[in-house]
């Protein structure tokens, strides 16, 4: 890295002259680094900034004072005394050749290409080609229509430059391989297998590396002009990674995603979720107006009826509990005015964050006040090793799996992997733990003990060696470790082996690797039963009563309930309000029937949502709710970076901002509630909560601004570690989770991601499948005690023996009958599917 003359160093720097100016950097500095920092511009096609140098494009040749020819300045580094010239006569007439080559085969077809106006090779040839071509013969012609190569990428291999900047991400920073060349020389082509992208991930990262039309988005195609769009950068809603992106909308419709190399953690990478799974704001069943219930049945009314029904409901359960649950993909001064009103106007604890498990409270806190790292993700990549538990971060967390490929492939860290589903990142990794599905608590208590011990076998003891070896340790967690009852007991190992990395001086740090959007914002301003905003406990006097006079009103000093507690009190006839915001309770809760049997028995359950979910068809009123990209606000991603989501597009119908909607209910109760706007709740996010603030006065910047970590919470001392679980022995254990295209119910709304995965799967082991007699793609039985789903059969080599996977994402699936409360994993067996027999026609 470039550095001023001026700084004294202690190690030898070079120095360099590029035009006359000079400047120290870092040993290893390249030529066209060194002018990035003076603001010289070398044009370049090959060159990826996170990818070794190629010099195969020959387009960033400058002068080198002494050298008879020219050189590459992307795969150059600078040497003591270098003097650079990057303009020159000579390097003019190069770079006008080079283009006048790539132009004699290049399609003219700028109107129609949906790279006009953002073409690389447009602008070179504007700033540095030639004005005449010297070549007359005809074009060469690969194809003459385009191919589809996917359902989301078309390619025009005919105005490919051969720069393979897409075949080199695709294999060594996606880890796809989908993507190669065919032939040679100027006859070299870019294709897929047989013309085919079936085995990629569908991320895209090929369409925004390539820097002409020669790979493009199938949905954005032929939809607008780049310069007829308006664009607004916000965070991707689809996991807890924190993409930037970059969204365009024109004449108020959404018509594409791309990303910035110099915003955000991801550097434009983006996943198929990120890149083509927004157009689900366009999805058609959006609640257009609230709704109360006459005669059993829901009935659009407005605004006003909706208030007076409600001020109705509120007097008649009044002096009842209550409980409310908020999604955690809401933005952070959603989930704070959240937390606020049901704590002060419904006079109640009882909350949570998420529809799919309760939060075990106890054990997370000592590991949110005393490990959690609020630190870029490329920082903890940094350290000797990085430990992977649970889960499947290359289907959870895709651009995480890309950022860590990238680390491993850079030599900044050795990957070591625990868990008992098995992702691709494995390749790359030093030393994998399998465990059987819900057994992360007892993996982690072995990899504790081998680390201590003077000699352990085994895959622990290899991983524990690891870790033993290392100077510095990361530890990156799923958070479907919270999904088994055994949450907490894996909570506790996972604390007490970062204590005892820490007793090693390893310096442990730590992170969440969430599968929703703002997961960790939602802990942070209290949107649980037990903490208020900042973690500190509810039943700590001081801390209560300073919220209490900041929001003018008392605050019950006892623990409420999480959303296990709750659903208990709604089934048993004794919940009054039950308030629910953003959150489909009914498809992700772990048990349908318990989920199904509350709902129904709430005396009064209050829907607030975009959509109209399974859940809003039960409740007693719904109210239409802003959706993602329709109001301003911010995330906080698991790296503890609050991020400022952009609002691109207005409420649609009679759809009002979330935080308006808290004030109509708080409204038609009897507690006085001053509206506030979205500012103005984050300015008091920053007073109230230490960690937050830095947001105070405006939103954060395009890089985000990192949350400080809070001092320990009284009462979070450590827990002693519990003995891990009994699981269920032999037979098949069903898991689930996110697969690699979707992402929760949200992602099934985008027609886009419906093109790539519509249907829903089951994974077994090839052992597992030849063993009972299954093919690839038959339709199968998976049964519980509880209920059945058929589904297709998708064999994974990878699996382990003994383990199911069905992922959670399609609704009418129904995957949680399945399952029941406090099984999981939960044991099944797999049958053939019956034949269905022909309807006979009609006569």
């Amino acid at each position: 890295m470039p550095v001023p003359l001026s700084e004294e160093c202690e190690t030898a720097m070079p120095d360099v002259t590029i035009n006359g100016q000079k400047l120290q950097v870092e040993p290893g500095t390249t030529i066209l680094q060194a002018a990035e920092s003076l603001g010289l511009a070398i044009p370049t096609f090959c060159y990826i900034k996170r990818l070794p140098p190629l010099a195969s494009c020959r387009m960033c040749l400058v002068e080198i004072e002494g050298q008879r020819r020219l050189q590459p300045a992307c795969a150059t580094a600078v040497a003591d005394g270098m003097v650079v010239r990057t303009e020159s006569e000579l390097i003019a007439e190069t770079r006008s050749s080079m283009l006048d080559m790539l132009l004699a085969n290049h399609p003219l077809d700028c109107p129609i290409c949906d790279k006009g106006g953002e073409c690389e090779l447009q602008d070179m040839v504007m700033a540095y080609g030639p004005r005449e071509s010297r070549f007359r013969d005809a074009k060469r012609v690969f194809h003459s229509k385009d191919i589809r190569l996917s359902p989301v990428i078309i390619m025009n291999v005919n105005r490919c430059v051969q720069c393979q900047r897409c075949v080199r991400v695709c294999e060594d920073v996606v880890g796809a391989v989908a993507l190669g060349t065919v032939d040679k020389g100027m006859d070299t082509a870019v294709t897929g297998f047989e013309g085919s992208l079936a085995s990629c991930d569908q991320c895209g990262n090929c369409v925004e590396v390539c820097p002409v039309g020669a790979l493009m988005s199938f949905p954005y195609r032929y939809k607008s002009r780049p310069w007829d769009l308006v664009e607004t950068d916000t965070v991707c809603p689809h996991c807890g990674t924190g993409c930037q992106l970059t969204v365009g909308t024109r004449k108020g419709e959404f018509k594409r995603i791309r990303s910035k190399w110099d915003a955000g953690l991801n550097g434009e990478l983006l996943c198929a979720r990120g890149r083509f799974g927004l157009d689900f704001v366009e999805a058609k069943d959006r609640v257009k107006r609230p709704m109360i219930r006459r005669d059993g049945e829901l009935a659009p009314v407005s605004w006003d009826e909706a208030g007076a029904h409600l001020r109705r409901c509120l007097d008649a359960v009044r002096g009842k509990p209550s409980g409310g649950v908020a999604s955690p993909r809401l933005p952070n001064e959603v989930l704070y005015q959240f937390q606020k009103l049901m704590r002060t106007a419904f006079r109640t604890n009882s909350m949570d964050c998420s529809s799919r498990w309760s939060t075990p409270v106890d054990a997370l806190r000592p590991l949110l006040g005393e490990f959690l790292t609020r630190a870029p993700l490329d920082d903890l990549t940094r350290s000797d090793r990085v430990l992977v538990v649970g889960g499947n971060v290359t289907e959870e967390n895709p651009v995480t799996d890309y950022l860590l490929r990238d680390a491993v492939r850079q030599g900044r860290t050795g990957l070591l992997m625990l868990s008992a589903r098995p992702s691709r990142l494995e390749a790359d990794a030093r030393a994998v733990l399998r465990v059987e599905p819900g057994g992360e608590a007892s993996g982690l208590a072995a990899v504790a003990a081998a680390l201590v011990a003077e000699a352990a076998a085994g895959d622990a003891g290899r991983l524990a060696a690891e870790l033993a070896a290392a100077a510095r340790v990361s530890v990156l967690v799923s958070a479907d470790v919270l999904r088994p009852p055994t949450a907490e007991t894996t909570l506790r190992h996972l604390g007490h082996l970062l204590r005892r990395l820490a007793a090693l001086d390893k310096g442990p740090a730590f992170q969440f690797l969430f599968d929703r959007a703002n997961q960790l914002g939602a802990w942070d301003l209290g949107v649980l039963p037990d903490v208020l905003p900042g973690l500190g406990a509810v039943r700590d006097d001081a801390v209560r009563n300073r919220f209490a006079e900041a929001w003018h009103a008392p605050i019950p000093a006892e623990s409420g309930h999480g959303l296990d507690g709750m659903l208990d009190l709604c089934a048993g006839g004794r919940m009054g309000a039950f308030y629910v915001v953003q959150s489909d309770i009914l498809a992700a809760y772990p048990d349908r029937d318990l989920a199904a049997r509350a709902l129904g028995s709430a005396e009064l359950l209050i829907v607030q949502d975009t959509f109209l979910s399974e859940t809003a068809a039960l409740a007693e009123i719904v109210l239409p709710a802003a959706g993602y990209g329709e109001e301003a606000g911010t995330f906080t991603n698991g790296e503890g970076r609050a991020q400022a989501l952009g609002k691109f597009r207005e409420p649609a119908f009679e759809a009002r901002d979330n935080l308006a909607i808290f004030d109509f209910v708080a409204a038609q109760g009897d507690h006085p509630w001053r509206p506030q706007r979205t500012d103005e709740v984050r300015d008091e996010i920053a007073r109230m909560v230490m960690a937050y603030d830095g947001l105070a006065g405006k939103p954060p910047a395009a890089d985000g601004a990192f949350t400080s970590s809070d001092p320990v919470p009284e009462g979070a001392a450590e827990l002693p570690a519990l003995p891990p679980a009994e699981l269920p022995r032999g037979g098949l254990l069903l898991v689930t989770g996110n697969g690699l295209f979707h992402n929760g119910y949200l992602s099934e709304r985008s027609s886009i991601l419906n093109t790539i995965a519509p249907d829903p799967y089951v994974e077994l082991s090839a052992a597992d499948a030849e063993r009972l007699g299954f093919a690839e793609g038959d339709r199968l039985l998976v049964r519980s005690a509880a209920g059945e789903v058929a589904v297709a059969l998708k064999i994974n080599r990878r699996f382990p023996d003994g383990l199911v996977f069905i992922p959670e994402n399609y609704r009418d699936l129904r995957l949680n009958s399945l399952l029941r409360r406090g099984e999981y994993p939960c044991p099944v067996e797999v049958i053939r599917a019956p034949v269905r027999s022909p309807v006979a026609p009609s006569v």
